[in-house]
């Protein structure tokens, strides 16, 4: 299928579309598609024949947000069902970050920048004492790695319950480091 250049106002959001993107990394789409909008073209937005987005839903906002006016997209002609079964597919992250070739190979700024949380940090402390008491104020101004150890099964555990409720390992441990 080919795309095509669509006015942005003839796209509409999908109502039905079970992802969101939180303030920062859509400030972050924003300034991608504004720094790189020949990505629209490479990944355009997939629509229905009634010109619903089925992919793409934040990258539609991203693109009214930066002020475009015309729009890649491709229209598709599938059922409902195969349309229900591609807005999930679309959105459903496979695989995961080799983190450590992130932190030899990439530039952690730029990583950030075109929105990928980064779980890198620069101090490395071991609380692995279970009676030792953290101090808070240790981590003001300050980024460590801490280390969680699990044994093979509750590793897996712990990843396949988190998965069923559509988080990532890697984003809970960021998440409760950045509430830190």
């Amino acid at each position: 299928m080919k795309s095509q250049l669509i006015k942005i106002s003839e796209v509409k959001l999908n109502p039905n579309n079970p992802r969101l993107i939180k303030d920062d990394k859509f400030k972050k789409l924003v300034q991608s598609i504004k720094d790189f909008p020949e990505m629209l073209n490479i990944r355009p937005i997939v629509v229905n024949q009634d010109m619903v987005i089925l992919g793409g839903n934040m990258r539609y906002k991203a693109c009214k947000e930066a002020g475009l006016k015309e729009i890649p997209v491709i229209i598709t002609n599938l059922t409902e069902e195969q349309q229900r079964e591609f807005l999930i597919k679309d959105n459903t992250s496979g695989g995961e970050w080799d983190w450590e070739v992130l932190a030899n190979e990439w530039d952690a700024e730029q990583l950030d920048a075109w929105g990928l949380d980064l779980v890198g940090f620069d101090v490395e402390t071991d609380y692995s004492d279970k009676n030792k008491e953290l101090d808070l104020n240790d981590f003001e101004d300050q980024k460590y790695t801490i280390k969680l150890e699990f044994t093979e099964d509750d590793y897996n555990f712990v990843k396949d319950k988190l998965q069923q409720f559509g988080q990532s390992p890697e984003k809970i441990l960021y998440d409760a480091l950045v509430s830190l």
